[in-house]
This record gives C-alpha cells, sequence and structure tokens, in this order.
C-alpha cells in the first residue's frame, strides 16, 4: 500500500472510529441519565417524598438500624477475610458443594501435573446407574480455583447426577508442579478419560463439559484422543480469540482490545518472572473485576448492606471461590498468551501436540455443543462459535466430516452465569444433559438449540427442538460487519511477538536475577486482592472488637422495613453512584475501543502489504457444486452398499426446513433401538460421515442419487433387508400418527419404482446367464 492510500485509510479509520465513539458516549450519556430520573422520581422504586421520614423518630430509627448493618456488613468481611486465611493456610480446596473421592492424582504421574480426576459422591436420595453415560467435568483455569461447576446442588454437577449419571470432576492444585505444562495437562487429562472408560466398560463414551478456559482445554483433549470421548459440551468458551461484536450500538467486549493496549503477551512474562517462574492467577481475577467496576467496587457491597440480615452466607459462599487465586508456571501462561490470548491459533491447526502433532479440531468425532449468552462481554457469542467459521470452508464440509455442532444461546445471562446460576443449570444444563443421547442422532450439520418453557400441573416444563441453519447463515448473522474489525489483530500479534523478543534479549535475565523466591511470595502476599483479604480478619488485632459487637448486634437487631423513606432514600443515592461507575465503564470502554482501533487499524495497513486475513475462506467465493466435499460425494455416487442406501432413502425422505422437536428425536431413538437387526454395525461417527456424504449427494444430485439406488443393493439380501425395514416402519404403531408431507409421499413412490425396475433388470440379466450353466 503506497502513501497516498496509506493517509486515505488513515483518515478513513479517523472518521469511522470517531462515529462510533461519538454513538458510544451518547449512549453512555443517555443511560445515564435515564437511571437518573428513574432512581429520583420517575420509576415504581422512587421514594414517595423526599420529605417523608424526616421526623426525629424516623431518623433515630434509620440510624439505629443503618448502623447495625454497618457493624454486620464488616463483620461479613472479617468472616471472608478468616475464610482466605484458612483456605491459604490449607493450601485451598475445590469448592465442591459435594463430596467426593478422588481417583487419580496426577502429581504422581511421570510428568506430574497439578491436576487429579475425582468422582463425585452422590447425596442421600441420589441413586446412580453406572450403565449410563459418565459425565467429566473439567472447570477453567484462569485465576480462581475448581468447583464451580459443582458449586451449588442446582449446578452442573447436580443435575447430572439426578438424572443417574456418575459424574467425574477434573480439579487442580493451587502450586503448579516444576516444569510441567499445558500440554503435560492435555495428556494428563486423557489419562483420566481413560480411567472413566475403564470404571465404566458397559458405559457410553463419557460426556466432556467444558467451562469457559476449561472448554478449550476439552476440545483439545477431544482432538488429541477423538476415539476416547463423547459427546463435547463447552460453555463460554472463548474459542476464537479476536472475534467480537463491533457495531454503532453499545460497547462491547472491551477484553479482546486489553492484548493489543498492553503492548502483547510480554507483561505476563514479566510478571511471572517477578514471580520467580509463577504467574499469579490474582492479576487475571484483577482484570475481571475491571470490567465491571460498579459491581465490583460498589454493587456486590451495597447489597450485602442493604440486606445484612440475609446477604452473608450467600456472599461468603461465592467469596469463597472468588477470592482463592491460585498460580501456573511461566511455560503455562506464555502458551495460553502467545497461542489464544494473542495468536488465535487453537483452530488454525498451528498448536502442536507433546508428540509434535498439531491440534486439528475437525479430527472431534463425538457431537459439539456450543452454549454462549448475548449478556457475555468475557466471551460473547462470536468467540464461541467463530472458530466454525474459521475451521470449515462450508456446510457440505461439516456434513462430509460426519460432525454435529450444535448451538445454544442465551439472551442476557453474564459469564459467571452460564456456570453458576440455579436458573440455568436447572433449565438450559439439564436440557442438555436429558437430550445428550438424542443429540448422538441428529444428521451432521450445524443446529441451534431452542428450549421452549410451557406451564403444566407440576409447574414449568421445557420443550426442545432443533432448526438446522447454514455455516454461512450463522457467520453472517454474529459477523454484520464480515469481520473486517478482526483485521488489527493481526498487527497486535507480530507487535506482540516483536515485544516479546526484546523483553527476552534485553529485560528478562536482569528480572530473573532480581527474583527470589522470598520476593514473590511478597509480591503475592501484598497483592490488593490478597490484602483486602486478610486486612480484614482476626489477623487484624484492630479488628477484636468486632466479632463480639456484631454477635450482640444480632441479638439486639431493630431491623428497619426496606419500604421506610429514608432506606428509599438511602437506596437512591446507591443507585445513582452505581449509574456513575458504569457510566465511567461506559466511556471508559469506549475510548479504549476507539484507541485501539486508531492505532492498530492504521498498524495493519503497514504490516499486512495486502496479504489474505488468517480466517479468510479462499474458497467464499467457489459456487457450492464446485467444493471439494461436494466433488468427492458426488463421484462416489454409485459406489457402497447396504448403509449408503440406507442412509441416501434417509436423506431423500428428509422433512424439509421444519425445526426438529425433541419428541421425534427420542422416537427416533425408540426406533433404533428396537430395529437394531435392520440397522449396520458401526461405530456412530462412521454412520455420522456416511450420513452426510449421502445428504450431499441427496441434495446436489437428486435424480442421480435415486437411479444409483439399484447399484447400491446388488446384492438380492440387501434389497430383502431393507424392504423388510420398510414393511416394519408402516406398521409400527407409533408412526401411525406421523403423516407423510406430499413431497415424501412422492418420493417413496419414485424409490420404490426404482428399486422395483432395478430388480426386475437384474432378473432378466440374471435369466440368460442360468440358461447358460
Amino acid at each position: 500500500m503506497d502513501s497516498g492510500k496509506q493517509l486515505a485509510h488513515a483518515h478513513e479509520v479517523g472518521t469511522k472510529t470517531s462515529l462510533v465513539l461519538q454513538k458510544r458516549l451518547k449512549n453512555a450519556q443517555e443511560a445515564f441519565g435515564n437511571r437518573v430520573r428513574h432512581a429520583t422520581g420517575n420509576g415504581a422504586t422512587a421514594p414517595s417524598s423526599w420529605m417523608a421520614g424526616a421526623d426525629p423518630m424516623s431518623c433515630y430509627a434509620y440510624a439505629i438500624d443503618s448502623m447495625q448493618r454497618a457493624i454486620l456488613f464488616w463483620d461479613t468481611l472479617r468472616q471472608r477475610g478468616n475464610h482466605f486465611v484458612e483456605n491459604t493456610t490449607q493450601g485451598l480446596k475445590p469448592v465442591l458443594h459435594f463430596d467426593y473421592e478422588t481417583v487419580l492424582d496426577g502429581r504422581q504421574f511421570a510428568r506430574p501435573v497439578n491436576y487429579a480426576l475425582l468422582r463425585i459422591t452422590p447425596a442421600a436420595g441420589v441413586t446412580i446407574d453406572d450403565s449410563r453415560r459418565p459425565y467429566v467435568i473439567i472447570d477453567p483455569r484462569a485465576g480462581h480455583g475448581p468447583g464451580i461447576g459443582g458449586f451449588k446442588d442446582d449446578s452442573q454437577v447436580g443435575v447430572a447426577m439426578r438424572a443417574g449419571h456418575p459424574v467425574y470432576f477434573v480439579i487442580f492444585f493451587r502450586d503448579p508442579e516444576p516444569g510441567q505444562t499445558l500440554l503435560d495437562v492435555c495428556e494428563a487429562e486423557q489419562v483420566f478419560i481413560k480411567k472413566v472408560r475403564a470404571l465404566h466398560p458397559d458405559s457410553p463414551k463419557p460426556a466432556i463439559i467444558g467451562n469457559c478456559q476449561g472448554g478449550w482445554a476439552a476440545m483439545m483433549l477431544a482432538a488429541s484422543d477423538p476415539d476416547d470421548t463423547g459427546p463435547i459440551v463447552i460453555n463460554g468458551a472463548p474459542m476464537s480469540y479476536w472475534s467480537g461484536a463491533w457495531s454503532e450500538g453499545e460497547g462491547d467486549n472491551p477484553m479482546r482490545y486489553s492484548g493489543g493496549l498492553l503492548g502483547g503477551t510480554w507483561l505476563a512474562s514479566l510478571t511471572a518472572d517477578l514471580g520467580n517462574g509463577k504467574f499469579d492467577g490474582a492479576w487475571l481475577v484483577q482484570n475481571f473485576e475491571k470490567l465491571n467496576p460498579a459491581n465490583s467496587l460498589w454493587d456486590k457491597y451495597y447489597n450485602l448492606y442493604r440486606k445484612a440480615d440475609t446477604e452473608p452466607p450467600r456472599f461468603l459462599e461465592f467469596e469463597r471461590w472468588w477470592g482463592g487465586y491460585y498460580l501456573m508456571n511461566r511455560e503455562e501462561i506464555e502458551w495460553i498468551t502467545r497461542n489464544l490470548f494473542v495468536g488465535n491459533k487453537l483452530w488454525s491447526g498451528d498448536v502442536k501436540s507433546a508428540t509434535g502433532k498439531a491440534f486439528d479440531l475437525r479430527d472431534i468425532k463425538s457431537p459439539i455443543v456450543l452454549f454462549a449468552s448475548m449478556g457475555d462481554n468475557i466471551t460473547p457469542p462470536q468467540q464461541a462459535f467463530n472458530w466454525v467459521v474459521d475451521l470449515y470452508g462450508s456446510t457440505e464440509e461439516i456434513k462430509a466430516r460426519g460432525q454435529v455442532i450444535v448451538g445454544m444461546m442465551h439472551q442476557n445471562i453474564g459469564h459467571l452465569g452460564i456456570f453458576v446460576s440455579g436458573k440455568v443449570a436447572k433449565k438450559e444444563h439439564a436440557q442438555i444433559v436429558s437430550v445428550l443421547k438424542s443429540i448422538e442422532l441428529l444428521p451432521p450439520g450445524l443446529y441451534g438449540m431452542v428450549i421452549h418453557e410451557r406451564e403444566s400441573g407440576n409447574g414449568i416444563d421445557y420443550d426442545v427442538e432443533f432448526q438446522e441453519h447454514t455455516l454461512e447463515e450463522i457467520a453472517g448473522r454474529l459477523n454484520r460487519f464480515q469481520r473486517v474489525d478482526e483485521k488489527p489483530f493481526e498487527a497486535v500479534a507480530a507487535l506482540s511477538d516483536f515485544n516479546q523478543r526484546a523483553y527476552e534479549l534485553f529485560a528478562q535475565p536482569l528480572v530473573q536475577a532480581m527474583s527470589s523466591e522470598m520476593s514473590a511470595r511478597l509480591l503475592r502476599e501484598f497483592h490488593p486482592l490478597r490484602v483486602q483479604n486478610w486486612a480484614f480478619s482476626d489477623m487484624n488485632p484492630w479488628l477484636a472488637w468486632l466479632g463480639p459487637t456484631a454477635e450482640a448486634v444480632r441479638a439486639n437487631r431493630q431491623a428497619l422495613g426496606a419500604d421506610a423513606p429514608l432506606r428509599e432514600h438511602e437506596q437512591v443515592g446507591a443507585e445513582m453512584l452505581s449509574a456513575t461507575l458504569d457510566a465511567y465503564r461506559a466511556v471508559r470502554d469506549a475510548m479504549t475501543e476507539a484507541t485501539f482501533f486508531g492505532l492498530y487499524a492504521n498498524m495493519f495497513s503497514f504490516y499486512s502489504r495486502g496479504e489474505t486475513p488468517a480466517h479468510a475462506d479462499t474458497r467464499a467465493v467457489t459456487t457450492p457444486g464446485e467444493l471439494p466435499e461436494v466433488k468427492d460425494a458426488l463421484a462416489s455416487v454409485k459406489r457402497g452398499g447396504y448403509t449408503e442406501a440406507l442412509a441416501r432413502v434417509a436423506c431423500l425422505l428428509k422433512r424439509k426446513g421444519e425445526p426438529l422437536p425433541l419428541s421425534r428425536l427420542e422416537l427416533r431413538k425408540e426406533l433404533v433401538d428396537d430395529l437394531v437387526e435392520f440397522l449396520p454395525e458401526m461405530p456412530m461417527d462412521e454412520w455420522r460421515r456416511i450420513r452426510g456424504q449421502q445428504e450431499i449427494i441427496a441434495r446436489y444430485a437428486p435424480e442421480q442419487a435415486i437411479e444409483a439406488l439399484p447399484a447400491l443393493l446388488r446384492d438380492p439380501a440387501d434389497r430383502q433387508r431393507l424392504h423388510a425395514l420398510a414393511s416394519k416402519l408402516r406398521a409400527d404403531e407409533r408412526l401411525l400418527g406421523y403423516e407423510p408431507t406430499a413431497e415424501q409421499a412422492a418420493m417413496l413412490k419414485r424409490i420404490q419404482a426404482v428399486l422395483a425396475g432395478g430388480a426386475e433388470r437384474q432378473h432378466r440379466a440374471a435369466v440368460p446367464l442360468a440358461r447358460a450353466s
């Protein structure tokens, strides 16, 4: 790009970012104004009168109530600090709500890692069927400790166990083993899965549940060991790190810009070197807290103060997990930042296993379920789904490989709510558990899973249906700007490599020479997040009075109702402070976005030199009929036997353009079990591959597909077997209520006529041969 074009490009970038920034700031101002007006008089929560409750007795009652709540509030923080000190002293434990037993401890492996496999012990009244599919849950290792997937009774662990499934949990300890890498962790998790399979030899392959960072760990595990893993469910997992929503509405996904504005991966290496080779997860937790300063600095604490009589147990339970900070080796955090956060390499095949083989996510044989939320600003839907667009060139490739990918979207839940929310566990996660076996029966393709609520005599029931989509449709829906906003991230990756090398050459030797285990420990102990915990604990002698005083307050509590006028005034002030912090966040995020694109969008014009972006699909301009998958399928139109014929007939008779309700899938599962003698014996992944190939044939060459059926059924026994299956299905009472569409009826007659004609031709050809013999 010559200098003139670069200047024009810079002007265009500056104009666009300025317009978007103005829109962002206007939205922030309007949102702040709306919240203030709602709080001060235009909403149902506004105080009835600003002068109400001004009499001395009301003021006295409010003063007593507010002081008592303040003492209970600070005592709760003291309890949080005591829990923190106790847990830290004990080395931190999983925050699992359930009892468990250790099955394997990775610290005893030949290549030791700080991971272990637990088996969850069922609670009283819960019956586990060891012949049912086991579930293996992998929690994120992103600063916090393990256990969030089994944090409460209504959780991923709880819903799976109540459904009768054995549940295993992959945990990790606070301190990494010397020299362990994430590739070592992946190999250890392969050993865990093989152990689970050995414990349940008569069960289906284990389902792997990955939460956030545990999601891409589950995908790496499944890609490296596809023969041992069953369906994969990844929740809020950032697989395409450069993706996000860049639009003219509210500012979204500020976290994806942090790598560029910090100069790349070198800062993670510096932090690990200051920690004497260990990266402190508290820094990651602090980044999460900065995403929502209103909640981190005010809302969660005011909510505790406002409900000081009832909120402490829930607050302390969550803080037990949120305040547990774990460590990583330098090699681990550098691998994550270079390959995933900044490099965005997982889906591209650039990441290699310990054996040197690239992780190819297309090697995964089991169905993949993706669960994301529109309200998640840490892992937006684009990061959860765009890797599918990057990895597969077309819908036809997904089908040809026999892959089933199911997406599910929540409209507003936040990132943590995907794993923690009891409502999400009882609805989305419970339905995933209930339909996972049915999902394995879906034909290859890309599906959306929709859950409908309906009231019944027992409360709320759920109906599940699957709507098939094309890859192109999903890509267009998620990426309104055709992902042009991802191009600057290529410049970020290039600059990051330069800064990383410069740090390693000029600064790292000095930093490592100055660091020691003592200095690293002091840095960890005096991290602001740790200080706020231990400073408000019984370690602080100035708080010796707080515990007894809180007990006296509880014994003589004089609570004021939440609808008291002065309590309403208090809530107005709290709401206005929260609105101010939210406005600050909106302005900060808008400025962050504008700075990022102003810097790296221009840098990309110098860096790219017109290269094709890494995620660009070179086949996008190819007509579907010219795709390699379509050509390969059409070339095999006359190859195969009974299995291919059965799959092709199923494709030709498929209902088109209709959602697939769970009831039909459940019926299909029953029929498969009852008619097993007529079905080919082969692994499900192989059947899905054949099914996908035959669907391509039926779609792009329907006439050839029909005419070639006799060639697939040359053996009279095969034709008789298919005819017997059809007769069984026609007489099955479970199918009598399902009337075929006019299109299906016509297609069925056509298939019968072709097969009858093919049989007659084979008979005529066989007669002269018989006479000659």
